[in-house]
């Protein structure tokens, strides 16, 4: 009986040193990791979005980068696991490929259980709509949010159907951000064709509490209030 007792207490062990060193690899790989050692019991998903948000072509080794075909397999995964009660979106990032971005945010906005996002050092450019994906949105008071128009790489024709097409694109990003936070069409047009703020740019810096003036941001705060708010969230005691 002993014995027996004593394998058991072995497999558990190693049960668990497999679980911990997926958790740890998985950590590593995609910057995500699930959050359950809450008095609560609330099985909580964490997703980082740090760096350049990588599209369909490859960053540098050196680049800290988000994949978003790393990403979106992922939410899928969540959504379809009972088990998960929750997500957290850890923000940093400074921008990067816009459908990817745009998948991703569209990702997270469709899904069924409560999501709150929380943005640390700043969410530009598509970061924007990554932050307002979420069902309630955080900042730290240090934060920072930079918008502005659309940028493109390599070579651009100068005809007017170039032109219609950026504007297509902006407009994809206007609606987003408009139809998922607390502030209209035009008013983040006009901050994103800003002209005074920055020098070599146009667009907008807002940095903590003037992100939640604008309407982009719910509220000022860190990752205690956005776990609370989480756990509220997933008790239904939200307002």
């Amino acid at each position: 009986m002993e014995e027996y007792d004593k394998t058991l207490d072995s497999n558990s062990r190693r049960e668990e040193q497999e679980i911990e060193e997926k958790e740890n690899q998985k950590l590593e790989d995609y910057g995500q990791m699930t959050l359950e050692g809450n008095q609560r019991k609330r099985k909580i998903h964490l997703l980082s979005i740090i760096g350049e948000v990588e599209g369909h072509e490859n960053l540098s080794g050196n680049s800290k980068a988000t994949k978003y075909d790393h990403v979106l397999p992922q939410l899928a995964q969540l959504e379809d696991d009972d088990s998960v009660e929750g997500l957290l979106v850890l923000l940093n990032t400074s921008g990067g490929d816009v459908d990817a971005g745009l998948a991703i945010a569209e990702m997270i906005a469709s899904m069924s259980m409560p999501t709150v996002s929380l943005v640390l050092g700043g969410s530009h450019s598509i970061g924007v709509p990554l932050a307002v994906s979420t069902d309630y949105s955080f900042i730290v008071p240090t934060g920072t949010m930079m918008v502005h128009p659309v940028r493109m790489n390599g070579t651009v024709i100068g005809a007017s159907q170039t032109y219609e097409y950026f504007d297509m694109i902006q407009d994809r990003i206007l609606s987003f951000i408009s139809s998922h936070s607390r502030i209209a069409y035009d008013q983040v047009k006009r901050l994103m064709l800003n002209t005074e703020m920055l020098t070599r740019d146009l667009g907008t810096v807002l940095v903590g509490e003037e992100a939640v003036k604008q309407g982009l941001i719910d509220q000022v705060g860190g990752i205690r209030d956005a776990l609370v708010r989480l756990y509220e969230m997933i008790d239904g005691q939200a307002v």
